[in-house]
């Protein structure tokens, strides 16, 4: 029997990561669907934890096989898809599959698996506390936060396209909103 599929999105800094390791640990069945991407690993990533590390010429090729469900150039010339073999193993251990994609990406997978899917856009509470995260973050230079803010603009316009958006303006509110969304719709 295959399973159901969660999806969340937002902007950079909005608070996604967090509130994935929170819906992992909260006994939901949920296994997180590691991405494929040409970006190269920051600090401790390891391939096929964090992400599927490949190269350009390899991803390329893996689209063109049809080995990718979706993907997207999230930035130039960074590629990240999701690959069908990791939502196939996912199933296979009878569990449901939790995606951390970007905000097209998210759109992408609920138009592919529409009733079996629930989509969530953390909304961070402003621009201001957006940035603010992103520099105390302390990960990115300040032109790449500059880069994270435009693409936030674009991103929050695009959040009525999920089935429901969480604003993370306090993060365990937040947890338990997106807990209870999942909760009822895996029951369901």
């Amino acid at each position: 029997m295959k399973g159901k599929l969660t999806i969340i999105s937002a902007p950079s800094g909005a608070g996604k990561s967090t509130i994935i390791k929170y819906l992992l640990k909260e006994g939901l069945n949920l296994e997180f669907s590691v991405s494929a991407t040409t970006r190269a690993p920051r600090g401790e990533e390891k391939d096929g934890k964090e992400y599927y590390f490949l190269s350009a010429k390899e991803f390329k090729n893996r689209v063109k096989k049809g080995d990718l469900i979706e993907w997207e150039e999230v930035y130039k010339d960074q590629l990240y898809g999701t690959l069908k073999s990791e939502i196939e193993r996912i199933w296979s251990h009878g569990n449901h599959v939790l995606f951390d994609v970007d905000v097209k990406g998210g759109i992408n997978l609920k138009n592919i698996f529409k009733h079996k899917a629930i989509s969530i856009f953390i909304m961070p509470p402003s621009m201001k506390e957006l940035e603010r995260r992103l520099i105390a973050r302390g990960t990115d230079t300040p032109s790449k936060i500059k880069m994270r803010i435009a693409k936030a603009e674009k991103e929050m316009k695009l959040a009525d396209q999920f089935d429901n958006i969480v604003i993370n303006n306090r993060l365990e509110q937040a947890e338990n909103e997106v807990y209870r969304l999942v909760s009822s719709f895996i029951r369901t």
